[in-house]
């Protein structure tokens, strides 16, 4: 959010009084950080509210307040390590938002920091190349990979991911599935099999169903996470790519609109660029306090 938080700093430097006309140009800010225009109006006028109880003329302070607002918005991830026993991921995401990668981050983190013995799932059966690409990360994290065949029913490969963990080959798996554009209900029904296949064959098990989102999308981010979330009834959301080209706004819709937390932030290509999501940093960041 380096660009827009840049922004925002830039907006409350130099004013000396809460105004109505701040107000107003707050709410345009928040539209063009990505909030939709209805929770970019209802969050300026709470603040409005909230500095005529305060007596707060200090726009600084009022900067502050929107922070401790912004937070407030903002749904809490999960805390903790994974439940004990075996636990699913699948991921989930259109074309082109960092899913395989994102994958492989994730099956480093939990092996390095709470000692699991993940196995990635190649579900990605409609690209060759995301077959080779899981693999490839396999070899190098020195974690095992269940593929099939570039073509093949990605349903059956979630399916051999978990009976091989299930027959103490781990006990943690997570699946990397195709780049589903959102608008094509074909595709949006294999997810849901995906879906059926580890309610009946990971009975018991824990299962989490993260949406993969570019953090540089804005506001299609949201679009994206209605139609999944209809589809499979997701978990929550992980941000890849996030980088100084986010303005980060569309965040505090998934929680206030689809009752979606975020679960992790991701940036470069490294295997540790990634970090659980902090609802007060980041909320801190999107006002410029950071």
């Amino acid at each position: 959010m380096g660009i827009f938080t840049d922004k925002i700093k830039r907006f409350f430097t130099g004013k000396s009084l809460v105004s109505d006309e701040l107000f107003e140009d707050l709410s345009d800010l928040l539209v063009e950080g990505d909030f939709g225009a209805a929770g970019a109006y209802r969050i300026s006028q709470i603040l409005r509210e909230q500095c005529a109880k305060e007596n707060i003329a200090d726009p600084e302070k009022l900067r502050e307040k929107l922070a401790s607002l912004l937070e407030s918005e903002l749904l809490p991830p999960p805390r903790g390590p994974l439940p004990p026993g075996l636990a699913v991921i699948i991921l989930l995401g259109v074309n082109g938002v960092g899913k395989t990668t994102t994958a492989a981050k994730l099956a480093s983190r939990y092996r390095d920091a709470e000692k699991r013995r993940p196995i990635l799932a190649a579900a990605d059966t409609f690209r060759a190349a995301a077959i080779d690409q899981l693999k490839i990360h396999g070899e190098r994290l020195g974690v095992r990979v269940v593929a099939h065949q570039h073509g093949g029913d990605p349903a059956a490969v979630v399916y051999d991911a978990v009976e091989a963990a299930k027959s103490g080959g781990g006990d943690l798996v997570i699946a990397d599935t195709a780049g589903r554009m959102h608008t094509r209900s074909a595709l949006v029904e294999e997810l849901r099999k995906i879906d059926r296949v580890v309610e009946s064959r990971a009975e018991g098990a824990a299962f989490f169903k993260w949406l993969v989102l570019d953090a540089t999308t804005g506001r299609n981010a949201l679009a994206q996470a209605e139609v999944f979330h209809e589809a499979v009834s997701l978990s929550g959301c992980i941000l890849a790519k996030y980088d100084s080209g986010a303005k980060g706004g569309s965040v505090f819709s998934l929680s206030a609109e689809l009752g979606l937390p975020v679960v992790y932030l991701c940036e470069g290509e490294r295997y540790g660029d990634i970090r659980p999501f902090d609802p007060r940093a980041y909320a801190g960041e999107f006002a410029g306090l950071a």
